[in-house]
């Protein structure tokens, strides 16, 4: 097995670890307070620290050697995950389902800072692939890079329920302290062939250097653009993230809704090992506009109706395309970014398009909680729609997911027709062409 591979194998226990524990204290406060305003807030929490520290994240990718960062990701994962145990074990039980007191907020805070130390792995693994892999290989690696992701999604989806049935935060933390040190371990003794950090194109050393990097994003054509697209789809991705769960919850027990991520997950394993066989061919950013489409367009009607089987079916075509959209977005950006920069790029890139989701999902959670729920469950909306929606707290949900997805096939078709679409995807495909002539892996 080549090293790139056992780095993989190295990010799918961190990432399952991580993914778990996130996914159970979404279950677990939900079921817990019966607030889908909770469930916005941690959502809110992470994508807000997600952005925040984006930047600063890809600044230390670019200037340590990877191997290294994922170490200290890990422990410091470790740490959080430590002292929520310790919070879990020392405050009584009933202090946590008090949506308003500070023991509920306290956990919430320790364990998104556990989580949220895992995107330095996150930045770190697109820059190995560059470095690692050849040019005229790397969308197929993503590939794999998606695959990886996918397994985590079915192993966490499956457990993350269980746990929070069987024995709540408790077991749930125990869990991520022997998985993280298992992962620290093993990448103890992994031996990466990486590239030292070396020095900015402008000669300067070790700073994060805001300024400089958006000076690279600037110099593509089309590259800001790109990102603000991804920005406005988490924009809309912040709404599934504050009710998504809530709305499976309300229609299926915390196993069942557990288990049917773990069967719809399966198709972050199909798409990438299509992807891993077949590429993304030579327009990606095409694949990643097309993908978007089909999302959104799905988001639009899957709630029209209370049904398990539309969640379901849904939810397995979001997860199919994703893949595609985020191997498109990295091969892009692989490709037109100088490597001593693709930390700070891809951290940047992080930042921005995170930046909208906190305030959706701090947001859509009180809104749908206090407006749109009261509206058609015996207000106007019960008169003007209810008879074929349907009312409820559930319908009120469903209705929300309904409008964002008309928003989201409206943007993206728009964006097919931008001079920045194709101005961007000419620069891909005179830099891929450049790079056939020296396929070396940082070239």
């Amino acid at each position: 097995m080549s090293a790139f591979h056992l780095i993989l194998v190295n990010n799918l226990i961190q990432n399952i670890t991580n993914f778990t524990v996130w996914f159970a204290l979404v279950f677990w406060a939900f079921l817990e307070t019966q607030s889908v305003f909770v469930t916005g807030m941690i959502g809110g929490i992470y994508l807000l620290m997600t952005a925040g520290g984006a930047v600063w994240f890809g600044s230390l990718v670019d200037h340590h050697r990877k191997r290294a960062i994922m170490l200290v990701s890990s422990a410091v994962s470790f740490l959080f995950y430590a002292a929520a145990l310790a919070l879990v074990l020392l405050v009584p039980p009933a202090a946590f389902a008090d949506v308003a007191g500070p023991s509920l907020w306290a956990l919430v805070f320790v364990v998104m800072l556990g989580v949220t130390a895992g995107n330095l792995r996150m930045i770190a693994l697109p820059t190995l692939v560059t470095a690692m892999i050849p040019a005229d290989r790397r969308d197929k690696a993503n590939g794999l890079v998606g695959m990886v992701s996918g397994i985590g999604f079915v192993v966490t989806s499956a457990i993350s329920g269980f746990l929070v049935a069987w024995g709540g935060m408790q077991a749930t933390l125990v869990m991520a302290l022997l998985l993280t040190a298992v992962a620290f371990v093993h990448m103890l003794w992994l031996r990466v062939n990486e590239p030292a950090p070396g020095l900015d194109g402008d000669g300067q050393g070790r700073r994060v250097d805001l300024r400089g990097t958006i000076r690279v994003v600037a110099g593509v054509p089309g590259l800001f653009a790109l990102i603000a697209f991804s920005c406005f789809n988490n924009l809309l991705g912040g709404v599934f993230m504050a009710l998504m769960d809530g709305y499976g919850l309300s229609l299926m027990q915390v196993e069942q809704w557990g288990l049917l991520w773990a069967v719809v997950s399966c198709a972050f394993i199909v798409s990438g090992l299509v992807i891993a066989r077949y590429g993304l061919g030579r327009r990606p950013l095409r694949v990643l506009l097309l993908a978007n489409l089909i999302v959104w367009a799905v988001a639009s009607v899957f709630t029209l109706q209370s049904s398990v089987w539309a969640l379901g079916i849904a939810c397995f075509i979001w997860l199919f395309l994703n893949p595609f959209a985020e191997a498109a977005e990295q091969t892009t950006l692989q490709q037109v970014v100088p490597f001593e920069r693709q930390g700070r790029v891809f951290g940047f890139a992080q930042s921005i398009e995170q930046a909208a989701s906190p305030l959706t999902a701090f947001i859509i959670g009180p809104l749908t909680q206090f407006l749109v729920i009261p509206w058609i469950t015996g207000g106007g909306g019960t008169r003007l729609i209810g008879a074929w929606y349907g009312t409820g707290p559930e319908r009120g949900m469903a209705l929300v997911f309904s409008i964002t997805g008309l928003i989201g096939v409206l943007v993206t078709l728009a964006a097919f027709r931008t001079r920045s679409y194709r101005m961007l995807s000419q620069t891909y495909a005179a830099q891929h062409d450049r790079q056939m002539t020296d396929p070396s892996p940082t070239k």
